[in-house]
C-alpha cells in the first residue's frame, strides 16, 4: 500500500522503496523510531510529575508528618521532604529512560534480511537524516534484536511500581482511620448502595494498572525466550505488549500529576496525630547521647 502510493507520487523511484532493505530492517527501525518518540513523551509527563511534587512540597513546606517504617509510626519528617522523595524516585525512571534510549538509537537499516546487502546503499547518509546516534554493526544480531523493547519495557515497570507504591500510600491516607488526606471528588466515587462513601477510585486503578505493565514485561521476555539468531514471525506479537505498557503508563502518569496537584492535607487531623506514637523518642535518645549518655 504505501509503496503503491509512493508510485502515484514519484513514479519509478518509488519502486525502490524495499531497494537494498527488507521488511526485517525496515520493522525493526519503525519500532525503534517509536520507542525513540515514546521515551521522550514519557520524559515529559516524568517531568511534570516531579513538578507537581515541587510545587506540593513548596506549598507545604512547614507541615510536619509522621514518618513510617513498617507502616508503625516512626519519626517526624516534613510534608516537603516527602515530596521530594518520589521526585528522586521519578528523577531514576527519567535517567533509565534516558539511558535506554542510547541503545535504542541505533540504526538497523542495511542490515536487510539478516546478511546486509551488495548494493551501494549509504548507511551513514540514512542514519543522519533520522537522526540515530550509530549504525548496527552486525546485521544478524539487529535484525533479531528486541532488547531495547525488553529494557523499556522494564523501565516502565519500574515507573509502574513507582506509582503504585503511591497510589496504596494515598489510598491508606484518605481513610478515616488516617484522616490525612482530602481526595479531590473529581478522582473519587460515591458507592453503588452505601451514601456516604467516597471511594479512592483512580488511585486503586493506578495501582491496579502496576499488574499489568509488569505482565507486558513478563510477556515480551517470553516471547524472545530460545528465539534462535535473525528474524522469526514470533516478533510480531512484541508491538501489543510494548505499545500497552506505554498507554497504560501515560495515563496514570498524567492522573498522578493531576491528583498531586489537587489534594490536599487535612493539615488539623495531621497535627492533632503528631502527639501519637512516640515519634520524639529518637531525638530525645540522640539528645542524651550528645549529653554523653551511653
Amino acid at each position: 500500500h504505501i509503496e503503491r502510493a509512493l508510485i502515484e507520487r514519484l513514479g519509478d523511484v518509488g519502486r525502490k522503496l524495499h531497494t537494498g532493505r527488507s521488511r526485517n530492517d525496515q520493522v525493526v527501525t519503525d519500532v525503534k523510531l517509536w520507542v525513540r518518540e515514546a521515551s521522550d513523551r514519557l520524559d515529559g509527563l516524568l517531568r511534570d510529575l516531579q513538578a507537581a511534587l515541587l510545587e506540593s512540597a513548596e506549598r507545604d513546606r512547614d507541615l510536619i508528618l509522621p514518618g513510617y517504617t513498617h507502616l508503625q509510626r516512626a519519626q517526624p519528617v516534613l510534608a516537603a521532604h516527602y515530596f521530594l522523595a518520589y521526585v528522586e524516585k521519578y528523577q531514576r525512571d527519567r535517567d533509565r529512560l534516558a539511558d535506554c534510549r542510547r541503545r535504542v538509537n541505533v540504526l538497523p537499516l542495511g542490515a536487510a534480511a539478516l546478511a546486509g546487502t551488495s548494493l551501494p546503499i549509504d548507511r551513514d547518509n540514512v542514519r543522519r537524516r533520522l537522526g540515530f546516534d550509530s549504525v548496527a554493526g552486525n546485521s544478524l544480531d539487529v535484525s533479531s534484536d528486541r532488547d531495547f523493547a525488553l529494557e523499556f519495557v522494564f523501565d516502565l515497570s519500574v515507573v509502574a511500581l513507582h506509582l503504585g507504591g503511591w497510589a496504596e500510600e494515598w489510598v491508606l491516607w484518605a481513610t478515616t482511620e488516617f484522616g490525612f488526606l482530602d481526595l479531590p471528588d473529581a478522582f473519587c466515587t460515591g458507592s453503588s448502595i452505601m451514601p456516604h462513601k467516597k471511594n479512592p477510585d483512580v488511585l486503586e486503578l493506578i495501582r491496579g494498572k502496576t499488574a499489568r505493565v509488569t505482565a507486558d514485561l513478563q510477556r515480551l521476555l517470553m516471547l524472545v525466550k530460545g528465539l534462535p539468531l535473525a528474524y522469526n514471525r514470533d516478533l510480531q506479537e512484541d508491538k501489543q505488549a510494548l505499545f500497552d505498557a506505554f498507554d497504560t503508563v501515560s495515563a496514570s502518569l498524567e492522573l498522578a500529576a493531576a491528583l498531586v496537584r489537587e489534594t490536599r492535607f487535612r493539615k488539623e487531623t495531621v497535627a492533632a496525630r503528631l502527639e501519637d506514637g512516640f515519634l520524639d523518642a529518637t531525638t530525645l535518645m540522640e539528645h542524651l547521647i550528645a549529653q554523653g549518655t551511653p
